[in-house]
């Protein structure tokens, strides 16, 4: 079992920055791909950005890439997404994830986070 607890959420300006923190339960943290999932008013949740669980590779929704970066420290059990660039219509709820698998689809994913909110002003 793996908890996830998400912080570092808020409200900021466009062109601001934001880095959001996922710190996970468990000795077995080092064995999962994590990732991170957003999920605007009214819409679909989506794949956000993907880290294998070395750290070795990562992958990153068409709509973020250059903006956002995902990092991991094992030995702390915490990954990162760093937020760059900020626009309005990243304005959602993410939510950090953990799975064996992990890949663009929800259902490749075994455990989530509460989320947290981020709002970017225009």
């Amino acid at each position: 079992q793996v908890q996830l607890l998400e912080s570092g959420g808020g409200l900021v300006q466009a062109g601001s920055s934001l880095r959001l923190s996922c710190a996970a339960s468990g000795r077995t943290f080092s064995r999962y791909r994590m990732g991170w999932f957003r999920q605007a008013p009214g819409k679909e949740r989506e794949f956000v950005s993907v880290i294998t669980s070395s750290g070795a590779r990562t992958d990153y929704a068409d709509s973020v890439k250059g903006r956002f970066t995902i990092s991991r420290d094992n030995a702390k059990n915490t990954v990162y997404l760093q937020m760059n660039s900020l626009k309005p219509e990243d304005t959602a709820v993410y939510y950090c994830t953990a799975g064996q698998v992990g890949g663009q689809a929800m259902g490749t994913w075994d455990y989530w986070g509460q989320g947290t909110q981020v709002t970017v002003s225009s």
